[in-house]
């Protein structure tokens, strides 16, 4: 953004991103996961399937980035051998009562899977097994943590592997200032990696990213699309960016960043889907405040959702009450 002040150092990014945290709550139990839920999703089959999510409870990742602010929910070091299989198995008897076991899972933790000091890798097979039931397993990685373990966990797997990555913008500025501390061309190898083992990639990106305005966020949200699945990528996950972490709301205030609006997400999914290189789902959590109309926001998301299983564009609702 041109003409404001920036709040934002240009040295020492990790140092006042720390600074800017609130306090954080207690410590969480490591053998717990701070989440469980079940979730549809459209595999790239074309099939809907139920999709087991654990969002597991674990160290905080050594990236600090810029608007993260998963650090909140982690424990204060490396969980030890053997939490995160025990994590695992209390998602597995969750959806045990809850219905059929889901075709697919997700393990997240708020870091990257193939870090050695959040997941040990002893605990690939222990976890392995836990997960035998699932056509499909999803984790999460930073890219420069992509190689070996990749592959050993593949081979542990009855189903297949897909490693979700934090593109965020492939906008090389913006990207640069995230302070996730890779490039580009460092994803693209990543990617290639992956290609080469037969494990997809579905990639995360930002709408509206800091020191973009929506009209630029909106584009580089199809372009950062567009670099994914040129990558490789079979699926693109577009995340309207929020505030909550300190960081992000020392930058509202002087400018440099403007949250999305409802209606650029929805504009983000169009453009993405149009782009016909790939799944595109956008992200649904906490999707009220990005919504300045109460009156439409459950049709509005109902019909994010809807896209997100079809993978058809239907125009939003229409709302008297907002004039959308």
């Amino acid at each position: 953004m041109r003409g404001t002040v920036s709040a934002y150092p240009t040295r020492g990014r990790t140092a006042w991103i720390l600074a800017q945290r609130p306090p954080r709550p207690p410590p969480p139990d490591a053998n717990v996961p701070h989440g469980v839920f079940r979730e549809r999703e459209r595999l790239a089959s074309g099939e809907v399937v139920d999709s087991g999510v654990v969002l597991l409870t674990n160290r905080e990742c050594p990236w600090r980035c810029l608007m993260c602010d998963l650090w909140k929910d982690t424990t204060l070091g490396s969980v030890p051998q053997g939490a995160i299989p025990r994590q695992v198995e209390v998602a597995v008897r969750a959806w045990s009562d809850s219905g059929p076991l889901p075709a697919q899972v997700k393990l997240y933790n708020s870091g990257s899977f193939f870090d050695p000091a959040a997941i040990p890798p002893a605990d690939y097979a222990p976890i392995a097994r836990k997960v035998a039931f699932a056509r499909h397993l999803v984790v999460e990685s930073h890219p420069l943590l992509v190689g070996d373990r990749a592959r050993v966990l593949r081979d542990l797997l009855s189903g297949t592997l897909e490693v979700a990555l934090g593109l965020e913008t492939a906008h090389p500025e913006v990207l640069e200032k995230l302070n996730k501390k890779f490039d580009l061309a460092q994803f693209a190898r990543a990617a290639e990696f992956l290609a080469a083992e037969r494990i997809a990639l579905r990639a995360f990106i930002l709408v509206n990213p800091p020191f973009l305005d929506e009209e630029s966020a909106l584009a580089w949200a199809v372009k950062s699309a567009e670099f994914a699945f040129a990558c490789g990528a079979g699926a693109v996950t577009l995340i309207p960016t929020r505030a909550g972490n300190g960081a992000m709301e020392r930058l509202r205030e002087s400018g440099e960043f403007v949250a999305p609006t409802l209606a650029t997400l929805e504009a983000a999914q169009r453009a993405a889907l149009a782009l016909g290189r790939g799944r595109v789902f956008a992200d649904t959590w906490a999707l009220e405040q990005f919504s300045a109309c109460p009156r439409c926001l459950a049709a509005r998301r109902e019909r994010l959702e809807a896209v997100n299983q079809t993978q058809r564009d239907v125009p939003p609702p229409h709302c008297e009450a907002c004039g959308s």
